[in-house]
């Protein structure tokens, strides 16, 4: 039987083209409403750096502000933060940004150009942005048609219809979304306050520095994080832990320490059976802020070193402690945040780096809490004696401390205070001292701890406590 004849096939390519319903459908599946509204904010806040070039003073957001406004049938952004130049229209609508192409805006913190348009596509069907800026003012029409034609990339822009007072742009998003219509309505007094909680803390820095941001006509205020410092004296105060350094073209600024008075065992168990008291935990753990903007606040889990090598997890014993970390860079590739630009990429390597300088300065003020639990009332006078500095504040100090060379591990600058001690009743207490083999302390340090650099004395302690523990039972 003859062969049947095979048609030739051309080999020579294939379609790898982009789909549209991936950017519109399943890139906003990783982002969520609030993170998407902050997303429009960044973009405002990227305009004043655009527009000032540096950031100068103590207040260098000043006169700039943005504006949101929402209910069940829109959602508005408004700002005077310069608008976007006509020059980069060829990329600040496109779907990421093009190689080569890089963002000369010193203190941004986009990195892949999706911002804009994914927290568009999150919100609604439908948008009309206007933008001026100097002699260019013009609009960019996003319509339902665009969205849904997987074929057509271009998108319509014209003159703008009437001149702003002020350089800036407006985002006008209809046609909602159902269940976006149902945050914006239904769901309108949970969901604001919980908006207005994010932008009050994660733009705490900025907000402090001048820049004015208002939700349905509310204006927000900054939540900061202050650390006590005690100015006199030599040794035994109640000061931060900070560490400086720059590597791989970032900035870094490191402090933990007390942002309050440590609880008392009562203090600990109100907090337990009511969130809100003076005490909540709330507002400890550690603030990571990049370029100005706070990527993760608060947090208190193994992401920030709480619970693994040595360091204990959180408790709200450990409810008066706070950190703070500042990554700044001018190149926003080198920050080790996520695309949301609402989290810290854990294995990022300076990250990793900077997390040993965290955990110990950790290690301090928790052993500071465990060994003055029982004596809260004395260790708050020690506290009474220094008063809470801002973020600026303690950068500012800082320049005044003598640090030491940091040899290990990340290099830097660093600051360890000693901490005030309980004093020793000799008639009540007395002292343990033995000697034992580095590799074996190591051993049983890996053993209690899950990690082998543990302080021999702590480990000591831990070994003491264990048995003390078993004579009870």
């Amino acid at each position: 039987m003859a062969k049947k004849a095979v048609e030739a096939t051309d080999y020579s390519n294939v379609d790898a083209s982009p789909v549209k319903s991936f950017f519109v459908r399943m890139l906003t599946r990783d982002i969520s409403l609030t993170d998407s509204i902050l997303d429009l904010l960044d973009n405002c806040v990227d305009g004043v750096l655009r527009k000032k070039k540096r950031l100068q003073g103590e207040h260098p957001y000043k006169g700039f502000h943005a504006d949101i406004k929402f209910d069940e049938d829109t959602f508005e952004i408004s700002d005077n933060c310069g608008g976007i130049p006509w020059d980069l229209h060829d990329y600040a609508f496109r779907m990421g940004r093009p190689h080569g192409r890089q963002d000369k805006r010193k203190g941004a913190v986009g990195t892949y150009g999706i911002g804009m348009k994914r927290a568009i596509f999150k919100i609604g069907q439908q948008c009309l942005i206007s933008t001026q800026s100097g002699e260019h003012a013009y609009e960019v029409e996003l319509s339902k048609a665009w969205i849904n034609d997987e074929s057509e990339w271009h998108i319509p822009a014209r003159s703008a219809k009437h001149s702003m007072a002020e350089d800036g742009t407006t985002i006008v998003i209809g046609e909602l979304h159902p269940n976006i219509s149902r945050h914006f309505g239904h769901d309108y007094m949970s969901f604001t306050k919980d908006l207005i909680k994010k932008i009050e803390s994660h733009y705490a820095i900025i907000i402090a520095k001048g820049f004015q941001v208002k939700v349905n006509g509310k204006e927000m205020k900054a939540k900061p994080t202050s650390l006590v410092f005690v100015e006199d004296g030599k040794k035994n105060l109640i000061r931060p832990y900070i560490f400086t350094s720059k590597e791989q073209g970032v900035e870094i600024f490191l402090a933990v320490g007390f942002a309050r008075p440590i609880p008392s065992q009562d203090d600990v168990l109100t907090e337990q059976d009511n969130p809100s008291s003076k005490y909540s935990s709330m507002d400890a753990g550690w603030t990571v802020v990049c370029n100005d903007r706070v990527v993760l606040y608060c947090d208190k889990t193994i992401l920030t070193g709480w619970g693994e090598a040595g360091v204990p997890q959180y408790h709200p014993q450990f409810i008066a402690i706070s950190g703070l970390v500042e990554f700044r860079s001018d190149d926003a590739s080198k920050l080790p945040t996520t695309t949301t630009k609402r989290g810290i990429e854990a294995q990022s390597t300076l990250y990793l780096e900077v997390k040993n300088r965290m955990r110990e300065g950790m290690k301090l003020f928790t052993d500071y809490t465990n060994k003055w639990k029982r004596n809260a009332a004395e260790s708050k006078e020690h506290l009474a004696k220094g008063k809470p500095l801002s973020f600026s504040e303690l950068k500012e100090r800082t320049r005044n401390l003598t640090m030491t060379v940091a040899k290990r591990g990340i290099q830097g600058q660093l600051y360890k205070p000693t901490l005030p001690t309980p004093p020793v009743k000799s008639s009540q207490s007395g002292q343990i001292t033995f000697v034992r083999k580095l590799h074996e302390i190591r051993a049983v340090s890996d053993h209690l701890f899950g990690s082998d650099d543990v302080a021999p004395n702590r480990v000591g302690e831990e070994c003491f406590g264990k048995v003390l523990k078993e004579t009870k039972t």
